[in-house]
């Protein structure tokens, strides 16, 4: 099923219109056209419904906030369109702000998926403000203490608004309301880029897109496929003596390469 899902991405090179921040924007660009996406920046009120006929999915990141009401028509123009939308509630809980903004867009806008840190997605499930930023708090770090209780929190927030969650960090979950798939790919490099999740939003939204009979699979696909990257790409940049921007160039180049039966064998994960 992950070759399969990682295939349909090439094959189908969904068009996916990304309303991200100004931060991450380039790398996000080009991390879709590595996987085998196209990417759409378009964040104008009067444009964004018209944009989204004409793309496959949308990805939503509140990373610069400032864009709700365009983001709200794009979103509401996608679930008109059966398009999946995902949702990147950045730093949500860090203020009062980012918490009524997520709060809103949920209200108004069916997201397939929802991905953030463990601090984030507590943020959306208990009304909690730990994040750090746009970091999770160490506290709330997933580990074998507390992953049963987390596994719980994902599948019963996903099972309250029809979506499918996904927790990443150094273990990552991927659940529906039935069933979770514990990721264990990616290296703690990752985190010394800023991008790298912006960057897995719009991956997931890729993934998708291309199989929308499969979301949840395709969902644990592109964070697999994502952080097996990261390893390959650490691989790289330590053999050269190299710091973490050539690493962020590698992980680009490492997704750009990857194929699904490469995928298959790289990938590290239980389903439960």
């Amino acid at each position: 099923m992950l070759k399969e899902c990682l295939e349909n991405v090439r094959t189908g090179n969904p068009l996916i219109h990304n309303m991200t921040n100004y931060v991450t924007v380039n790398d996000v660009a080009n991390v879709l056209l590595a996987c085998g996406g196209a990417p759409i920046m378009a964040q104008e009120i009067k444009e964004v419904e018209d944009i989204q006929t004409i793309c496959g999915g949308l990805c939503i990141n509140i990373g610069t906030l400032g864009m709700t009401e365009a983001m709200i028509l794009a979103g509401k123009k996608a679930n008109e369109l059966g398009h999946p939308v995902v949702l990147d509630p950045v730093g949500v809980g860090a203020s009062r702000e980012r918490s009524e903004t997520v709060e809103r867009l949920m209200k108004e806008i069916h997201f397939t998926v929802i991905r953030g840190n463990i601090s984030e997605i507590k943020a959306i499930a208990m009304d909690t403000n730990t994040t750090r930023g746009v970091d999770a708090a160490e506290a709330d770090a997933v580990n074998a203490g507390n992953i049963e209780s987390v596994i719980g929190l994902a599948k019963k927030l996903a099972a309250a608004h029809d979506t499918v969650i996904a927790i990443t960090g150094a273990t990552d979950i991927v659940a529906d309301s039935e069933k979770a798939w514990i990721i264990t790919n990616g290296r703690p490099i990752m985190s010394s880029i800023t991008g790298s999740g912006c960057m897995l939003s719009a991956v997931i939204a890729a993934y998708v897109t291309a199989n929308p009979d499969n979301v949840t699979e395709a969902a644990a696909a592109a964070v697999m496929a994502e952080g097996y990257a990261g390893e390959l790409a650490e691989a790289v940049t330590l053999s050269r003596s190299e710091g973490n921007a050539s690493f962020r160039t590698h992980l680009i180049d490492e997704i750009y390469k990857m194929d699904g039966e490469a995928l298959e064998r790289g990938a590290k994960y239980e389903i439960r």
